[in-house]
């Protein structure tokens, strides 16, 4: 009854259009209401707790980075970069997607923002090069994904917070699994182009592409820099966030000087009111995470997986296809906040690695992004590339069940993930 009191009311404001957060809370106060504790000053005192932490701080500081990046000229030039070195093969400006797409993901750690950089700059080439617009947007969307798993990833850090898990080692675990997702991406887009007649653009001579490679230089440094000061410990992720923005703005605004004083202002708004967005989302969702544990509903999960309990790779499959049908209505952030606590103890109890179930289950997570009818990023291509809905997620489908078959190779093989990661963070 407790579990169905919790999901019925999330549901019911979701139904009737009540934002995600105003939803949690609703859902949170329902829950109170059952269990007999409606009190307004302890929702008053678990909404402020739930936003007053110093890892979260990660959290706006990345979405600044994120929009220095894009206006700086930093996404840009890496793109130029990716054209340089594979545009000329068959296929090339697919290929110069994904690469692109990865090193993006190594800056901002946002999907929607390399999603909405990626088809601004890409996507008209491919389309006059006379690519399908629809499979082109389909790649983009598929590519903006790995955002949230390669580090630096919004969503590993809220995760960290959330399962109090360390978020350096979510980090350093999801280097190896992004690229897979993103060599997953390439196998798929080889597949696809065999048959296409698209003459490529001539190979760029050496002093091009090192001129491209210089370029790119200073964009490029920032995820080494990130990675590099994580490993040695000279930083915590939060201060890698302020690292990434104060190091963004430097090399846009003194280096490529393409941020003036004007732009400063709307950058600063544009991630103020994205960061407000979420901060708040997480805010509302410690209420209910609350009440999940003094409701004791991870113990019925339990027990509900117990048939499970006794094979990890079993429970893991259980729990990716839960992940996947809940992603397919809700977002990112949200789905995060709502199961993390519930899957936690079911995690625990089990014995899984909770590094390992976190880079999975972002992952999970990061590829409902582009699953339909929700698909978050799927709206982004759709409205920066001006194409319909229908197209875009027609396009996307090879490439979202390449990432979703990637993903449960990694279930079935989890040294894929614990094993590049124990070398990272031994």
């Amino acid at each position: 009854m407790t579990i169905f009191v919790f999901v019925g009311a999330l549901l019911l404001a979701m139904a009737m259009g009540i934002p995600i957060a105003f939803s949690l809370l609703a859902s949170g106060v329902a829950l109170m209401w059952h269990l007999d504790l409606f009190d307004p000053q302890i929702l008053a005192q678990n909404l402020i707790g739930g936003a007053d932490s110093f890892p979260l701080l990660a959290v706006p500081f990345f979405m600044l980075a994120g929009e220095i990046m894009n206006v700086g000229g930093l996404s840009r030039r890496i793109v130029d970069f990716a054209l340089a070195l594979v545009g000329h093969v068959k296929g090339g400006l697919g290929y110069v997607t994904i690469m692109a797409g990865c090193l993006l993901s190594a800056l901002s750690g946002s999907a929607v923002a390399d999603a909405a950089a990626l088809t601004a700059l890409l996507l008209p080439m491919m389309t006059k090069a006379g690519h399908d617009k629809a499979r082109a947007g389909g790649l983009i969307a598929a590519t903006g994904v790995i955002g949230p798993v390669i580090p630096p990833s919004i969503g590993l850090v809220i995760f960290g917070v959330a399962a109090n898990v360390s978020i350096s080692k979510l980090f350093l675990a999801a280097i190896v699994p992004g690229l897979l997702i993103g060599g997953a991406l390439w196998v798929t887009w080889a597949y696809l182009v065999r048959k296409e007649k698209i003459v490529p653009p001539p190979r760029k001579s050496s002093a091009e592409i090192l001129l491209a490679a210089r370029k790119a230089f200073w964009a490029l440094l920032l995820p080494v820099i990130i990675l590099v000061g994580l490993r040695m410990g000279v930083f915590t992720p939060t201060e890698a966030a302020v690292v990434a923005a104060v190091y963004a703005l430097f090399v846009s605004a003194v280096i490529y000087r393409e941020i003036t004083w004007a732009k400063l202002y709307g950058i600063f708004v544009a991630a103020a009111k994205t960061s407000a967005i979420v901060m708040f989302l997480i805010a509302a969702a410690m209420v209910s995470a609350w009440l999940i544990t003094v409701a004791d509903l991870p113990s019925k999960v339990v027990a509900l997986l117990q048939p499970f309990m006794d094979n990890k790779v079993l429970l893991m499959m259980a729990i990716m296809v839960l992940v996947m049908l809940v992603g397919t209505a809700m977002d990112m952030t949200p789905t995060i906040l709502i199961l993390t606590p519930v899957l936690m103890p079911v995690v625990n109890a089990a014995g899984i690695d909770p590094v390992y179930f976190g880079v999975m289950f972002i992952i999970n997570n990061s590829i409902g992004l582009v699953t339909p009818p929700v698909g978050t990023v799927l709206n982004v291509v759709a409205g920066v590339g001006k194409m319909s809905m229908d197209d875009v997620t027609r396009g996307v489908v090879p490439f979202m069940l390449a990432q979703f078959a990637m993903m449960f190779a990694m279930v079935l093989f989890p040294w894929l993930v614990t094993g590049p990661a124990k070398f990272f963070y031994r």
